[in-house]
């Protein structure tokens, strides 16, 4: 099984990138939430995959953060909901909120979600209520908390010392706030990859 992939995008739309793996193109399926944090094609990124096999075929899912990756896999576990509605649901709500919703019992905040009509949205509050993790249903203190913890995750997959990472990417989180800057998961991830590689 891939549960992980580290390469270069030869094509990405919406929904699909290609990551060129030394030379080898994946097709992996992404949510919006996954999309939008991409880098350009050409660019360097890691995702996390579930792989997912049927009969008659095997696709692949990426995802940006472990919070993605572990509600879409809560989710294909709920009866009726396969990994493209599961998708859908993850473009259409942030992970974290899609877990606050699913605690609350929000069923009007699930339906408003497209292609997820009420008895849906009922079940995935009555099957997932009690079985998400407490670390999904508690958000990070910040923007800058949860973005940290999402490049830890992707470095850590990557082989990469915790030590070292925490004092790179320490170096970097000061120097975009020294810039006055947005810091952005790609260009700090590709920040700490060249640095990582150097020690």
């Amino acid at each position: 099984m891939i549960a992980r992939l580290f390469g270069r995008i030869a094509d990405k739309q919406p929904n699909r990138v290609i990551v060129d793996v030394a030379g080898v193109g994946y097709d992996v399926q992404v949510p919006l939430s996954t999309f939008y944090v991409l880098p350009d094609t050409g660019g360097d990124l890691a995702l996390r995959i579930h792989t997912h096999v049927r009969e008659d075929q095997l696709s692949l899912y990426g995802f940006a953060t472990e919070l993605e990756l572990a509600m879409f896999e809560k989710l294909i576990a709920v009866s009726g909901i396969g990994p493209k509605l599961a998708l859908s649901v993850l473009s259409g709500i942030e992970s974290g909120d899609l877990a606050g919703a699913i605690q609350r019992n929000d069923v009007a905040r699930l339906t408003s979600i497209p292609g997820v009509g009420k008895k849906t949205a009922e079940r995935i509050c009555m099957e997932l209520r009690d079985r998400l993790p407490t670390a999904i249903g508690t958000p990070p203190a910040s923007p800058e908390d949860s973005l940290r913890l999402d490049l830890v995750s992707a470095l850590v997959n990557l082989g990469y010392h915790r030590q070292a990472i925490d004092k790179v990417l320490d170096s970097a989180f000061a120097k975009a706030s020294a810039d006055r800057q947005q810091p952005r998961f790609e260009e700090i991830l590709r920040s700490a990859l060249k640095e990582l590689s150097r020690a």
